[in-house]
């Protein structure tokens, strides 16, 4: 063989190493857990960490999500991603049972970086993927799904590498559109600022129906999972108050309707808003309305007659 033929040998033999080399953007090391839940409308799961990706999908209802310090609202159709080590929990809202599919895995892909605090609304052919993907899980495994997953004795022939393809493709979808849209993020500002005024309400909420009872700080970081500092932030800017300023006023302003709407004493009053005293009571409810409560209660009933 001449020089002139070997050098030809081995350029196509290079091109074929380079074809063989083709570029895995994301590739799906292992497969952890896949579920299809459908909860009922007060369910509440408290929430975990794990060193691996996790996606909850809303295929029915509405839920909030708590990821770290963030709260997020989800519809039917929209997708979060957790990443790893993060903190996240979630429950059902406005009375709705939702149903919700739920896939862990490991993938070390550099690109998967962009998924990081990723929420998205589905487009048709991703959720078609998605179906996909709990299809073959059914192929592939009893169910209902549980951890660890169990293999069918009669899995059809190649539905858990299905599995890995459909969840790379909807991936590198995902990953297409938010490259195509740089500039647009997949959860927009004013969508974030919503769900941190979300946040500030449901705690606004979660004080009102705690007023008998001294709530610290603690206590709503560990119940919400959010740090003090924007538990604090997020609050005075939702409420224009301090939680201790809020639920100062708010005690007065149930007692006010207590008042009016009830038969209890002024001791009773005090005791059920979790008051120290009649006399404390009496200081704190003067202190934002300029009267006593029994000066308020004349008044209304002054009005009454």
């Amino acid at each position: 063989m001449d020089s002139l033929e070997g050098g030809a040998v081995n350029q196509t033999q290079t091109d074929l190493d380079r074809l063989q080399r083709m570029t895995q953007t994301i590739t799906i090391d292992q497969l952890i857990t896949m579920y299809y839940f459908e909860f009922g409308n007060n369910y509440v799961f408290n929430g975990e960490r794990h060193d691996f990706w996790e996606f909850l999908y809303v295929d029915r209802g509405e839920i909030e999500v708590m990821a770290d310090e963030t709260l997020h609202r989800l519809g039917q159709g929209m997708m979060i991603f957790h990443k790893p080590n993060e903190y996240h929990r979630f429950y059902a809202t406005n009375g709705k049972a939702p149903n919700v599919i739920v896939m862990t895995f490991e993938c070390h892909s550099e690109a998967m970086g962009s998924f990081r605090d990723m929420v998205v609304s589905l487009k048709d052919e991703e959720r078609n993927l998605l179906a996909g993907i709990v299809k073959e899980g059914m192929n592939a495994f009893e169910f209902p799904f549980r951890h660890p997953l169990i293999r069918r004795d009669d899995a059809q022939v190649g539905s858990e590498q299905l599995i890995q393809c459909y969840l790379e493709i909807l991936l590198l979808r995902l990953l297409r559109r938010q490259t195509l849209n740089p500039r647009k993020p997949l959860l927009s500002s004013a969508a974030k600022e919503k769900t941190n005024d979300e946040l500030g309400r449901h705690i606004a909420n979660y004080l009102d129906d705690r007023l008998n009872t001294m709530v610290s700080l603690d206590e709503i970081s560990r119940v919400f999972m959010i740090g003090k500092t924007q538990i604090k932030e997020q609050f005075k800017k939702t409420t224009g108050l301090s939680v201790k300023a809020y639920v100062a006023n708010a005690r007065v302003e149930k007692a006010k309707v207590m008042i009016r709407e009830t038969t209890d004493n002024m001791t009773e009053i005090a005791e059920k808003l979790g008051f120290g005293s009649v006399h404390y009571f009496s200081r704190a409810f003067k202190k934002r309305t300029r009267m006593t409560p029994t000066e308020y209660a004349k008044t209304v009933k002054a009005r009454l007659k």
